[in-house]
């Protein structure tokens, strides 16, 4: 039986000045490498041993996943990183504070933006390179998606389209070592670990609306051959 961890990265510079972040890449705060260490205490104490590891390319969710493997002493194993496992991009909301954005648009319809199942953002509305303004620029002119075909890059996502993107790799690449028996942990994002909850547990559109992952407590599951789910725990103090 193999077993699956999913962690949330800690809270991020943009998290702390609740800003949307989406696709911009900012590093954890001093409490989100807490919350990461404390992340790889909790799997240290569960004893789970590793044999591969998968992250994005965004430094807060990389910078969890090291600092939970070292806490939990097994920084060697193998990782693989992929924009596929990005956190949802919320087109042009990133860069703006959440309150603000509320203020401008309203609380309701922002918050469908957030949590609708299949209701875009407001998207980019140029691939100008130089627009930085907010840190909204296209990704396309990101090196760290060099190799990605223009037309799969997003000019904003929902969960629905989130999900549809992080499949792909799920079957080519982490379902595969699953179903080998390697026990495998993801340290991702809120939005993309959700879609993956989702695939996983067969929750209805409406209902993954509810549900949330805390940031840096391991989400752990124990799989069966056919990756059905056996059980599953939250790791917290």
């Amino acid at each position: 039986m193999a077993k699956l961890v999913l962690i949330r990265h800690g809270q991020s510079e943009w998290n702390a000045l609740n800003l949307f972040n989406g696709w911009i890449d900012t590093k954890l705060s001093d409490k989100g490498v807490a919350q990461a260490k404390e992340a790889g205490d909790l799997l240290a104490a569960e004893g789970i041993q590793f044999d591969q590891a998968y992250t994005s390319v965004l430094t807060r969710a990389i910078q969890t996943l090291h600092f939970a493997l070292e806490e939990a002493g097994q920084l060697f194993i193998p990782e693989a990183k992929s924009w596929r496992l990005n956190e949802r991009h919320y087109g042009a909301l990133q860069g703006q504070n959440k309150a603000e954005a509320a203020e401008k648009w309203g609380d309701e319809q922002v918050h469908i933006w957030r949590r609708s199942y299949d209701v875009l953002p407001p998207l980019l509305d140029s691939y100008d390179e130089t627009m930085t303004v907010q840190g909204k620029t296209y990704p396309a002119f990101d090196r760290r998606y060099a190799d990605v075909p223009e037309g799969e890059l997003p000019l904003g996502e929902n969960l629905k389209i989130t999900l549809e993107r992080v499949l792909p790799f799920w079957e080519s690449d982490i379902a595969k070592d699953l179903k080998a028996g390697k026990n495998v942990v993801i340290a991702a994002h809120g939005n993309s670990l959700r879609a993956l909850v989702k695939h996983l547990e067969n929750i209805s559109d409406d209902d993954i609306l509810n549900v949330e992952i805390a940031n840096g407590q391991p989400l752990v599951y124990d799989l069966a051959d056919d990756l059905s789910v056996v059980s599953k725990k939250t790791l917290t103090k």
